[in-house]
């Protein structure tokens, strides 16, 4: 495939359980140079009531960066900006809410990543920001409201963990007015033991050579231990247990008086410090060196990849196709048939929306490997549940959809396809399964497709005729879209 030019700019806004953080890119061959970098400090995490439901104050600070930030991507075309939301997003009861006026107010879309997949990018972002080595190497990234353990080799993520401890949550949960005691730094700390405990055996010093930690609370733990002579590089127990006596003989976080310590880290740095100290006591980490924006370099270089067909998720739909044992002819047949069914169905085809009606083709019977029976369901299961590296939560859900749509009564999804292009790639995805039923090679003719309130559909009534099945099959798919008020009218083929 011919490569394309990538933008000359690409951007990444991180909504954070801690910090929003807007980095800009510059694209220079293969590589990415940082240009730009903005920050607002919201602990947006702290804005969940005792429901778990995001606080009126919390979304309306949040809306108001958005804004802000809105207007410093105005010179960016959307394809070159993702915005990808973690912790806070994925256990707010009411994120979806949140997530449609935050939308309307960046003019974005929001991609909330799982756990598994944030560690994926932020090990990608390490990956490129040291020297390359294929020793094995342990990635800790400690989050507002998650820490991801990450253990690869290269650019490639061999084990993923995504524990629900982040640096707000555990501020919140034992120093919540800021009051620093040895009762409450031991209790933090062993919540924190507890969790990381049931990982270590995977994660201990056998299964690496070299630790980092990737968050902005380990560079900033760093640059405490460094300037303030506890530590003589990077993050060690020794230096840990020196500030931690610091901390201590402090009282309260108010009259914290270091070298390095800046405002908008120190009402989390105990919750972090207690999460960073399990973690070194519980995989015995002798040192630990920062390395700072991991995530958001990840999500930068993850989004020149998808401008150059390096696509992630490309190669996770290829594993997919062999994990499962698919037919990869049949796969391939009936993806490409989608794809270009799609494109031609509307008129200004959604390009994202193109690639994941090709490979919900290529997946569509992913769900075999359960059943035969209802096989379009167990695969829409799949697919919505599965890790998925390189996938969005949105993203996997319209392939769900896709997918669970390819067979069967159009009823169960009629409330999903209100919108005229989910409804061109449904039935693009339906098409192509039904013209390839029979699993074999076959010289596809010229089909027209054209997709609004009614549907234009022409195929070859000569074709048709020397394949009765198909046509049998497709007088069905006629009557089961004009049942839900889409008529088909018959257009040259």
């Amino acid at each position: 495939m011919r490569e394309r030019r990538p933008d000359p700019l690409l951007a990444v806004l991180d909504l954070g359980s801690n910090s929003f953080r807007l980095e800009i890119g510059r694209v220079e061959g293969n590589q990415i140079y940082q240009l730009d970098t903005w920050r607002e400090t919201l602990r947006f995490g702290a804005g969940l009531d005792e429901k778990g439901r995001l606080k009126r104050s919390a979304m309306d600070a949040a809306l108001a960066c958005l804004a802000r930030f809105r207007e410093r991507l105005s010179g960016l075309q959307p394809a070159a900006v993702r915005v990808v939301a973690t912790n806070t997003f994925r256990v707010a009861s009411n994120a979806k809410e949140f997530v449609a006026l935050a939308e309307r107010t960046l003019g974005l879309p929001i991609d909330i990543i799982s756990g598994h997949e944030e560690g994926r990018l932020t090990f990608f972002g390490v990956a490129h920001e040291l020297p390359r080595s294929e020793d094995p190497r342990l990635v800790i990234d400690i989050g507002g409201g998650s820490t991801e353990f990450i253990i690869g080799r290269g650019f490639e993520p061999e084990r993923l963990e995504s524990l629900a401890i982040g640096c707000v949550g555990m501020t919140q949960r034992f120093f919540g007015d800021g009051t620093i005691t040895a009762a409450a730094l031991d209790a933090a700390e062993t919540v924190a033991r507890v969790e990381i405990e049931a990982i270590a055996g995977a994660f201990g010093p056998a299964a690496w050579r070299e630790a980092y930690g990737s968050s902005g609370t380990a560079v900033a733990l760093a640059d405490i231990l460094e300037q303030n002579a506890f530590s003589g590089g990077g993050i060690t127990p020794a230096g840990l247990a020196r500030l931690r006596r610091r901390m201590l003989h402090a009282g309260h976080i108010s009259r914290l008086k270091l070298n390095a310590l800046k405002g908008e880290r120190a009402p989390v740095l105990a919750g972090g410090l207690a999460i960073m100290a399990a973690a070194v006591k519980e995989l015995r980490i002798g040192r630990l060196d920062p390395v700072g924006g991991a995530l958001r370099l990840g999500v930068l270089y993850d989004l020149l990849g998808r401008t150059i067909d390096e696509d992630a998720r490309a190669v996770t739909v290829d594993r997919f196709i062999t994990r499962y044992g698919l037919d990869r002819a049949q796969a391939l047949r009936v993806g490409d048939l989608a794809a270009a069914l799609y494109r031609r169905a509307v008129a200004s085809p959604d390009v994202t929306l193109a690639k994941l009606v090709e490979w919900a083709g290529r997946l569509h019977e992913v769900g075999m490997s359960i059943s035969h029976d209802g096989f379009h369901r167990h695969g829409a299961y799949i697919l919505q549940n599965a890790d998925m590296p390189g996938f969005a939560a949105r993203e996997q859900g319209r392939l769900a959809l896709l997918v669970f749509g390819c067979r069967g009564r159009l009823e169960k999804i009629a409330g999903n396809i209100v919108e005229k292009d989910i409804r061109a790639a449904v039935l693009a995805v339906r098409i192509a399964v039904l013209v390839h039923h029979a699993r074999t090679a076959l010289v596809v003719p010229r089909i027209t497709l054209k997709v609004a309130r009614g549907i234009q559909f022409g195929i070859s009534r000569r074709w048709l005729a020397a394949h009765p099945l198909t046509d049998h099959l497709v007088a069905k798919e006629k009557v089961q879209w004009a049942a839900l008020g889409h008529p088909w009218r018959v257009a040259s083929a």
